[in-house]
């Protein structure tokens, strides 16, 4: 497989990767704002989807809800990328090279990232009332892809556990600074082995933020919806925005996790 030094290099460029992340921060709260101007004239219609979102991702956490995804079809992907060993199970890809991985979820990204910017510009024909559709058919998209980029790199999402990582990355995109380095913290026990995160159930109480940080994205939306075309333009433009920043995100963190368990076997096998 990958030598010691490739894998220590590949985490250096994921731990990069994390402290760019501080520089977003601006931005974020500047994107917030127009939501907190409007939010007074929000439809209550959309207010109830957002509740049915706080619902949806506590449910998906308990028992994976209606968004579980297919494995078989990313264990095939996988399998025609790799034809040096028949893949046919999630263990099997835990043993695929690195770069296989990589590849794969890199056209993930890239297909879902096409799905989500056609999306947005339907959504963004009919102005604030298909916020209403768009809202779920968002949440959904991103689940699935986090779910299938987890396959990806051998980890299997009917795993309870895998879940609460999968809402863990929605979380990180969603975050401040301050957020995204304590979301960090808590997913180092997934990277020392340990059984049963420890007080990540607790910890999760804190995902609601990720159902209003998708209502703070949509203000934007809101805003330019108002004008016919430039609602087709910033809807394409803010779903794909927004999915590319959670594929990365999972791209990156389900790297580093397979990055530790790849060097934590060497180091018991010396």
């Amino acid at each position: 497989m990958e030598s010691e030094k490739f894998l220590r290099e590949a985490l250096l460029e994921i731990e990069e990767w994390e402290k760019d992340q501080k520089s977003i921060w601006f931005w974020e709260k500047i994107g917030r704002i127009p939501f907190k101007i409007l939010d007074k004239i929000t439809p209550s219609f959309i207010q109830k989807k957002i509740g049915l979102m706080l619902d949806e991702l506590g449910n998906f956490i308990q028992n994976g809800g209606n968004y579980l995804t297919n494995d078989k079809l990313i264990i095939k992907n996988v399998d025609n990328h790799y034809p040096d060993q028949k893949i046919q199970s999630i263990n099997d890809i835990q043993q695929v090279p690195l770069s296989v991985m990589d590849h794969v979820s890199e056209e993930l990204k890239k297909t879902r990232r096409n799905a989500a910017t056609a999306q947005g510009a339907t959504t963004g024909i009919g102005g604030i009332f298909t916020l209403a559709i768009d809202i779920p058919i968002l949440l959904g998209m991103t689940l699935k892809t986090l779910q299938e980029i987890a396959i990806t790199y051998g980890y299997d999402p009917s795993d309870r556990k895998e879940r609460i990582f999968i809402v863990k990355c929605l979380q990180f995109t969603s975050a401040d600074i301050v957020g995204k380095q304590a979301i960090l913290n808590e997913l180092s026990s997934y990277y020392k082995e340990e059984n049963e995160p420890k007080e990540m159930i607790a910890q999760l109480q804190g995902w609601r933020e990720v159902v209003y940080s998708y209502r703070d994205s949509f203000g934007w939306k809101k805003l330019f919806q108002m004008v016919p075309v430039a609602g087709i333009i910033f809807g394409a433009f803010t779903n794909r925005s927004m999915m590319h920043d959670i594929a990365e995100t999972g791209i990156m963190l389900y790297r580093k996790r397979r990055i530790h368990e790849r060097l934590n076997d060497m180091a018991k096998e010396e």
